[in-house]
């Protein structure tokens, strides 16, 4: 079952990118969230699946949200701070959020208009 998690998961290798993203070596990383370079390794290997606690260190020291570093969620493929902005955005009146979303679509609709022309 242990296996089909790490398979599943795949958590190693989000630790890998977001690792070298932050130009870290594994001690980097292991000093940061207070583990050890060999325990790193095994996390990024896959050999062993971090704690909830070791999950949710990795998750703030990397800026992400901690369904990112699972690989499941709705919002998998945002960063922390993607995520934070929907949060706000939610938190808005209604009018205010209709504003800001025609906004938003106004610039996407140029983006792509942008693109097709290329």
């Amino acid at each position: 079952m242990l296996s089909v998690m790490r398979h599943i998961l795949n958590i190693g290798n989000r630790i890998v990118e977001l690792r070298k993203l932050k130009e870290w070596s594994q001690s980097d990383l292991a000093e940061a969230i207070d583990a050890s370079r060999d325990m790193i390794g095994k996390y990024e290997r896959n050999d062993n699946l971090p704690s909830v606690e070791v999950a949710f260190k990795l998750a703030s020291i990397f800026d992400v949200s901690v369904d990112y570093l699972l690989g499941k969620g709705k919002y998998i493929a945002y960063n922390k701070k993607m995520i934070d902005r929907l949060d706000d955005i939610e938190t808005l009146d209604e009018q205010t959020r209709n504003t800001l979303f025609s906004v938003i679509d106004t610039f996407l609709r140029d983006s792509k208009a942008r693109l097709a022309y290329k």
